[in-house]
């Protein structure tokens, strides 16, 4: 288990996502994002569009998605 925050993933707060995998907490992150822009979190919003493009674009996305995998390859285990 490994934990990553909104921050670390390019989003504006602390909240601590954990997963056994990097992509665990980049789906905890993007359910995370869609819930702040629901709630009106105009904080998060910015990321949330980057978020949503990369998930439209994924062969344009593919060099976050390597470096979030390895950013998570490189954490300690918990």
């Amino acid at each position: 288990m490994k934990t990553m925050t909104c921050r670390q993933l390019g989003g504006p707060c602390d909240l601590a996502h954990r997963g056994e995998s990097a992509d665990d907490v980049i789906n905890a992150q993007d359910r995370h994002l869609k819930e702040a822009e629901r709630a009106g979190d105009a904080a998060h919003l910015p990321a949330r569009e980057e978020m949503r493009s990369r998930w439209r674009h994924p062969k344009r996305a593919l060099g976050w998605y390597r470096d979030a995998k390895q950013a998570f390859a490189d954490l300690p285990e918990e």
